[in-house]
């Protein structure tokens, strides 16, 4: 390791098969999300391990701790989990409007930029467009698929066409 801490493989997975389930596809498991979006760890727990992936308490602790875009969150007691953001179905995660930055970034592929330019930023299948104030998590985003390309929003422009904005846990 030369510097970049190594994420095991096993809270990769875990990681994954959580941002299906909790931002996706919680019915697969049995799950109803509350409001707000939260899920009992228990029920999570014994969810997963009856569908046979087994996830234990430490390993989950460790996932959310260690995430690197801190996708997920426990609720003050640590007996609720949820995903902090991105979930494809309908869900009111419960956030307040916030007064934004004077600039925010949103991380995406080179190749999307003509059409962003042309018909502008689209919320896709997700219920809100992500936006940061850290670019090099911006960067990662829009890495994900290849090369990445940053572009700086002007929120005050937006607020002014009526558009609201939001802030999760996990500064998106």
């Amino acid at each position: 390791m030369s510097g970049n801490l190594q994420i095991p493989q096993r809270y990769v997975r875990i990681s994954k098969y959580l941002s299906k389930h909790l931002r996706h596809q919680p019915e697969r498991l049995g799950l109803e999300l509350l409001p707000g979006g939260w899920v009992s760890v228990d029920k999570l727990l014994a969810a997963a391990s009856a569908n046979g992936f087994e996830i234990s308490l430490a390993e989950l602790q460790q996932v959310v701790a260690t995430n690197d875009k801190q996708r997920f969150a426990f609720n003050d007691r640590g007996d609720l989990i949820r995903a902090n953001q991105g979930h494809s179905i309908e869900i009111d995660l419960q956030l307040l409007v916030q007064t934004p930055p004077n600039t925010l970034y949103h991380g995406t592929h080179v190749k999307a930029v003509a059409a962003i330019l042309v018909a502008g930023l689209q919320k896709m299948s997700r219920h809100h467009v992500h936006l940061t104030t850290n670019l090099k998590m911006a960067f990662k985003v829009g890495g994900r698929r290849g090369e990445s390309a940053i572009l700086a929003i002007d929120p005050l422009a937006m607020i002014n066409d009526g558009y609201r904005f939001y802030r999760t846990e996990n500064d998106v």
